[in-house]
């Protein structure tokens, strides 16, 4: 359609223009937003019209490159991914011009928009792309353009490690998904077009090989445990604002992937949906607790980012459950589940990025430890946050809570059924319970530490609310996720055309949970009855109040006259009794100084917990292959000659070798 072209051009204007004006990157930080913003607004249409279940064409023109097609197509599928995508950007843009207002002394701010605007191009071809080489292409190109994103402060030793990590894991990624497609096309007839792989019949061990190909490459993206090392380290080095969009959006391509790839490969086997459970439940159980036993604010989403993912996986497998098993409601409510909650993440996740970003932006520090006290410096943050933090925590009449209620309704219908599906159901249920309140614990010490209580440091105690540009995009998140909430039975009605891409069929032949829809209404109705009735009581508290003296007193010390904010819980001490419960998995290492004498001068206590994934998975796999290959360092002795006669020699055993 002629818009959504058109708003690809608008996104190619910006990243032009960016990076023509590395002499002026005051108009880069204007002019490259505005155009993703109008943009966005522009693809919007299609997008919506696509997404109530009409395909829409896009661009259908011959490539000279062998296998290759610029095929796009915009179907329901893409459309759920493509919004989220559109609406995150927006926002995120909007957001960068405050967050970069006075202009960086570190950083080429030209550069960053050009990655910037590439980034959200890559990403809406990805999730159009109806070839299997137009996609790689496009998904390579969004992995460099995040890359240089996370390097934007490359002066920073830590940061430039963090790119290094990213770059290298979501090559490895791609290394499988480039297996993925070459065995697809090869069954495919040579054909690298997404059509004939819909038609291609695949025995069911090549199937399964494939499978597990597109979890592995396209898990990698979605950041499932153990290939989610690049997550905690990228995201933490990124801007904030590109934090909120790798995060709420490109990450998601990765599920996109995973679901596109499943309409490829016909009827699951059961073994795929245990799979996919254990894989949400691993991600999920250990990402909140990851992030339960963190220290800096941005690490501590990313994390929540892996948990949620699991969530997203715990849904996708009981839509598998239902496909291999045959029941239409169990596809219906476990892919409407994951699906609904891949925007529901989009939505909260880039309001907590963001509002970290605030209060980097404000405080100048992302440690939880040394904040306290902002709520009463930065309000609009500070309530944007705490409505976010209701949201992940999947309580309601939020958002978070009417896509895992689905996911909890889905697991609930598995357990009538035969054949280990009504295991898969306990093990998502307990796993649900789980992540929730540990998720509670952990949001509850984040916000509490960082907004409540009295400032802990002077960066704290000067802290001060951002401008209008950083406020809007918080509070327009913050409301999509109360709508989201109220509305949850309708968003369930509409994902319909979604899921029947993902069945295979038409909606017509899934029926709608009636049943569940009208339990959902009647939770997220009473949630929200009891949020209106405690916001009129505070209403008629107020006007009571209104022209009386208010006066602020010590609360009651026991006597004692000189209280500190180091009296205060940290997030150590709060985390402390949940993360010694599970001390085996985060092999966390305490530091305490207890007070000692009559009149102790000073205590501490700090706890530090690596990734597990990291120290012993990662790195000394890494570490095993560079002493390989260092081996080969004598190799580069710098003489032409004999580089020249290496390969004069390879040549000539080529030549042999397809002579014979």
């Amino acid at each position: 359609m002629l818009l959504f072209r058109l708003a690809l051009g608008f996104f190619f204007l910006g990243a032009l223009v960016s990076l023509i004006s590395w002499r002026r990157p005051a108009w880069a930080r204007i002019f490259a937003p505005v155009t993703v913003i109008l943009g966005s607004l522009l693809a919007m249409p299609p997008v919506l019209s696509a997404l109530l279940g009409k395909e829409v064409p896009l661009l259908e023109l011959p490539w000279s490159l062998p296998f290759g097609s610029l095929t796009m197509r915009l179907d329901p599928l893409s459309a759920l991914f493509a919004l989220a995508i559109l609406v995150v950007s927006a926002l995120a843009a909007l957001y960068g011009i405050g967050y970069f207002s006075p202009l960086p002394k570190r950083g080429n701010l030209s550069q960053y928009w050009f990655n910037f605007n590439t980034l959200v191009v890559s990403m809406l071809v990805v999730v159009t792309a109806r070839n299997g080489l137009l996609f790689l292409l496009a998904w390579e190109i969004m992995s460099l353009s995040s890359f240089f994103l996370v390097l934007f402060e490359k002066e920073d030793a830590m940061v430039r490690r963090a790119g290094w990590t990213y770059l290298i894991a979501t090559h490895i990624g791609t290394a499988f998904l480039l297996v993925f497609f070459l065995l697809l096309g090869a069954r495919s007839g040579g054909t690298l077009e997404f059509g004939a792989f819909k038609g291609s019949v695949l025995l069911p061990g090549t199937a399964g090989v494939a499978f597990l190909l597109a979890l592995v490459g396209f898990g990698t993206k979605a950041g499932f445990m153990p290939l989610h090392v690049w997550l905690p380290e990228a995201h933490p080095a990124a801007p904030s604002n590109v934090s909120a969009l790798m995060s709420g959006v490109m990450i998601k391509t990765g599920i996109y992937g995973l679901v596109r790839s499943l309409t490829f490969l016909g009827t699951p086997a059961p073994w795929w949906g245990w799979v996919l459970l254990a894989v949400g439940a691993f991600s999920g159980i250990l990402g909140v607790l990851f992030a339960l036993a963190q220290h800096d604010l941005k690490r501590l989403l990313a994390y929540h980012s892996v948990e949620n993912i699991g969530i997203i996986a715990l849904g996708i497998g009981l839509g598998v459950f239902g496909l291999s098993f045959h029941n239409p409601l169990l596809i219906y409510l476990g892919f409407a589940g994951g699906l609904f909650h891949v925007v529901n993440h989009a939505l909260f996740k880039s309001l907590l990025f963001l509002g970290a970003g605030s209060v980097l932006h404000s405080a100048g520090t992302r440690e939880i430890d040394i904040l306290g006290g902002l709520l009463k410096r930065m309000p609009t943050t500070g309530t944007t946050f705490l409505i976010g933090s209701v949201a992940i925590c999947g309580l309601p009449p939020l958002n978070g809570f009417a896509s895992e209620f689905m996911i909890y309704l889905a697991s609930l219908g598995s357990l009538s059924m035969k054949g280990g599906a009504s295991t898969a159901g306990f093990l998502v249920i307990g796993s649900l319970a789980l992540i929730g309140g540990l998720a509670v614990a952990c949001f509850t010490k984040a916000f509490g530490v960082i907004f409540l209580g009295e400032p802990r440091s002077e960066e704290a105690d000067g802290a001060h609310e951002t401008g209008k540009l950083m406020r809007f995009p918080l509070l327009v998140l913050a409301g999509f996720c109360a709508v989201l909430g109220l509305t949850g039975p309708l968003v369930l009605k509409a994902l319909a055309p979604v899921i029947a891409v993902v069945a295979g069929g038409g909606s017509e032949a899934l029926p709608f949970p009636y049943e569940g829809a009208a339990a959902l209404w009647k939770i997220t109705g009473v949630s929200f009855a009891g949020a209106l009735l405690l916001a009129f009581l505070l209403f008629i508290r107020s006007r009571l109040m209104a022209g009386r003296a208010v006066v602020s007193v010590p609360t009651w010390d026991c006597g004692y006259i000189a209280p500190t904010a180091r009296m205060q819980y940290t997030a150590s001490s709060f985390a402390d009794p949940i993360t010694r419960l599970f001390r085996p998995l985060l092999r966390t290492r305490k530091r305490f100084t207890p007070p000692s004498g009559l009149f102790p001068s000073s205590s501490s206590f700090s706890t530090e917990t690596s990734d597990l994934s990291r120290d012993w998975l990662f790195e000394p796999m890494f570490g095993s292959i560079e002493k390989f290959l260092s081996r080969f360092r004598r190799i580069q002795h710098g003489r032409l000659n004999l580089y020249i006669l290496c390969i004069l020699l390879t040549l000539v055993a080529l030549l042999l070798w397809k002579l014979r």
